[in-house]
């Protein structure tokens, strides 16, 4: 007989420091737990890869529109969204294939392969840059305006607005601990960038370019399909956040394991053929993005012996998954050329990551250039001092000082 979810059992800041122990714990004991989240009810937290996938893969059971599982829509998401959820990510079924193929007609491989000589002429600008001050802030000097330069340029915004689009979107996913007033702040800036999104399609509307957004534009005049303005935003929204957010984390995050690691640091500047099975490797091992957006239960259901009833939010954990021993042989160990590397770290199914070839472009270009430049880069701060951002969803990090000679 199903049991009921047992509630966390960690405290948050634990798990802020150092998720890995907990879903080492999780998997072993608890494979389904109850979580909080800011304003909302609970939800089922999902920590075996076996068992995400299945979720990830299941569109019958688990659905990410509220309506489907017969629940009405949540109050936080009705006041605060302003449409920006319209997204594919957060769409099922037809409405999501309509969204996605959209979307995919205008970001296609050829158009993302054609940017990689930009990306690693930007890659070098910015070393450059930190070669001559022998010290940086990593995060600012490259994990950032690598992935926000080149979404930008595809989606044709303006350089003199990427200062202000970036410090709209600063922010929006760190909710946790910021009690009423944070998620008053952050409704507020939401505001703000939708404003500023529906600037940006009315110019792309009235003057085409060579950008996503105009491609957008055409795509879905010449299928014959369209998008309601809400969609149109939200899909904007999503492709400027996505197309930068996870990316920062990801060089970020892996320059730091990298630092941790020198003995595959050198590898890899030994070797740069690894670089492809690195991108992959360091994607599992430190997982940008921990968990999806909640899929919701269509039925009353069990997973790993828990009773799961209609209606859950049912958030699968990517970020064990992609840790799990029973699918990857001393999982805790970074190996840069460990094959198969079957990682969760771009999901699975019909919502797998529209956005992985370029993330993965990106830091193809950032990791190899940064082992070959700088052999004897290092923190700038005891490594007890580097800090987490304050989000369950994204693993990224707060700052990386560093000292490059």
């Amino acid at each position: 007989m199903a049991s009921p979810a047992p509630a966390f059992p960690f405290p948050l800041e634990q798990h802020l420091r150092d998720p890995y122990p907990i879903y080492a714990a999780l998997r072993r004991d608890y494979p389904v737990v109850r979580v909080p989240r800011p304003f909302q009810s609970d939800a089922w937290l999902v920590a075996r890869y076996d068992d995400v996938v299945a979720v990830l893969k299941d569109e019958a059971r688990f659905v990410h529109e509220r309506r489907r599982a017969g629940l009405k829509e949540s109050w936080v998401m009705n006041t605060f969204s302003l449409g920006l959820r319209d997204t594919m990510i957060l769409r099922d079924g037809e409405d999501h294939r309509r969204l996605r193929g959209l979307v995919h007609r205008a970001f296609t491989p050829a158009r993302v392969e054609a940017l990689k000589g930009r990306m690693e002429a930007l890659v070098a600008l910015l070393l450059d840059k930190m070669q001559a001050n022998g010290t940086t802030e990593l995060l600012a000097d490259l994990a950032l305006p690598l992935p926000i330069t080149v979404i930008c340029d595809m989606m044709g915004v303006p350089d003199e607005d990427r200062a202000r689009f970036r410090h709209l979107v600063d922010g929006l996913v760190d909710l946790e601990g910021r009690g009423f007033f944070g998620l008053v702040s952050t409704v507020l800036r939401t505001r703000q960038l939708y404003r500023y999104l529906n600037e940006l399609i009315e110019r792309r509307r009235s003057v085409r370019g060579d950008d996503l957004l105009s491609a957008m534009l055409a795509a879905e005049e010449e299928g014959g399909e369209r998008l309601d303005h809400v969609e149109l935003v939200a899909s904007v929204f999503l492709l400027l956040f996505a197309g930068h957010e996870t990316t920062v984390n990801l060089i970020g995050n892996g320059v730091l394991a990298l630092l941790d690691h020198p003995e595959e640091a050198e590898r890899l500047r030994q070797d740069p053929s690894l670089i492809d099975s690195a991108v992959e490797e360091l994607l599992r091992f430190t997982n940008p993005v921990q968990v999806t957006a909640p899929r919701y239960a269509t039925e009353p259901l069990e997973i790993a012996g828990v009773a799961i009833p209609r209606g859950a939010p049912v958030v699968p954990s990517i970020g064990s998954a992609s840790r799990d021993e029973s699918h990857f042989a001393d999982p805790e160990r970074l190996d840069l050329s460990r094959q198969p590397d079957k990682h969760a770290a771009f999901g699975f199914g019909a919502h797998y990551c529209l956005g992985a070839p370029l993330a993965r472009l990106e830091a193809r270009a950032a990791f190899l250039a940064f082992v070959q430049r700088f052999p004897g880069a290092r923190l700038a701060v005891p490594r007890e001092q580097i800090r987490w951002r304050r989000s369950m969803s994204l693993r990224g990090l707060q700052a990386l000082p560093l000292e490059l000679r």
